[in-house]
């Protein structure tokens, strides 16, 4: 894949994080997410020649700027 996002460190840590939750867990799902949202606001700039600058990304967002 040719993508311009930056190599990302993942750091899985073994210990509970209380400050976070009462059960001390952290989030793991986000790490593959990261760079989704630029992605899919890039193909629609690609598509429609319209540059998202906010999300949601929605149809009327981009009907009232064509």
């Amino acid at each position: 894949m040719h993508a311009d996002q930056p190599d990302i460190d993942v750091l899985l840590l073994d210990y509970p994080d209380y400050n976070l939750g009462e059960f001390g867990a952290r989030g793991i799902g986000e790490i593959g997410v990261t760079g989704l949202a630029a992605a899919v606001a890039n193909a629609v700039y690609h598509a429609t020649g319209k540059r998202v600058r906010s999300l949601p990304i929605s149809k009327e967002k981009l009907m009232a700027g064509l």
